[in-house]
């Protein structure tokens, strides 16, 4: 059984299937929930940064429309309200352990230019040396090419890998990494563990997460690969309970392990 091994540093991404209900509006006990955990975890010693979905999802709950916007025009418009709730409901929620919160919007081209990137890896070295939790999100008001193509899944491998993570813990609606289509395939069972993302693989994953989200299992793998080719030790784990991190932490198998090369 793969296990991680002396932890200091951890990404958790959270999907929007995890923050919020089937209406689209936040599921306050479930994020009340990952905030204790990760607020613990914190004080145990361990340096979180959370990645978050959700923006586009709680604007459309705040606005009260019945469904996402197709357009992206549409889509940075309900993520400017989205984002400032989740950040607030963020802020207000770890304040109550004593701990703060620092906003990173990242795009790809923050990434992608050598000057931003090196400002970025500077600015998160500085939040965690300060004592602040790192919440981060794709900036949907100007990255457009992220809204119509991308995803926080291969985003929080992308910061696992700006900030020498030791793990990456994916949150998600399901448990793992299944052989087939649990939906369609009773006889379907959790890979425990994956020490090599093949095409096959690939092949079984297929389709998309909920209706608020754009994140599917492909995008899971595809950040799983980039992490644990980065040295990264990988987990796909359902966010449903957020309880399960202490487990992962203390070497109990959750989920889906993909080892790091």
């Amino acid at each position: 059984m793969a296990v991680l091994n002396d932890v200091k540093r951890i990404v958790v991404k959270v999907g929007t299937s995890s923050l919020t209900h089937s209406t689209g509006k936040v599921n306050i006990r479930q994020m009340k929930k990952l905030v204790t955990v990760i607020s613990d975890i914190v004080n145990s010693g361990i340096e979180v940064a959370l990645v978050t979905s959700g923006a586009i999802a709680v604007g459309v709950g705040k606005l009260g429309l019945k469904e996402r916007p197709t357009t992206t025009a549409g889509k940075q418009a309900v993520a400017t309200v989205g984002q400032c709730e989740l950040m607030f409901m963020y802020d207000k929620m770890f304040d109550e352990y004593g701990h703060t919160i620092g906003q990173f919007l990242i795009t790809k081209r923050d990434v992608d230019n050598d000057e931003s990137r090196e400002n970025l890896v500077n600015a998160f070295e500085k939040t965690f040396e300060f004592g602040s939790i790192p919440v981060i999100n794709e900036n949907d008001v100007v990255a457009i090419e992220e809204i119509v193509y991308g995803d926080n899944d291969n985003l929080s491998a992308i910061v696992a890998k700006l900030i020498n993570a030791d793990a990456l813990l994916i949150l998600t609606d399901i448990d793992g990494l299944y052989d087939k289509n649990p939906k369609e395939d009773e006889y379907a069972r959790i890979i425990p563990v994956v020490e090599e993302i093949t095409f096959g693989l690939y092949e079984i994953a297929g389709g998309k997460g909920s209706k608020f989200g754009t994140g599917g299992m492909i995008t899971k793998l595809q950040a799983a690969q980039t992490a644990t080719e980065a040295g990264i030790d990988t987990i796909l784990m359902n966010g449903a309970e957020p309880e399960n991190i202490y487990k992962v932490l203390e070497g109990h198998q959750v989920g889906t392990f993909f080892v790091a090369k």
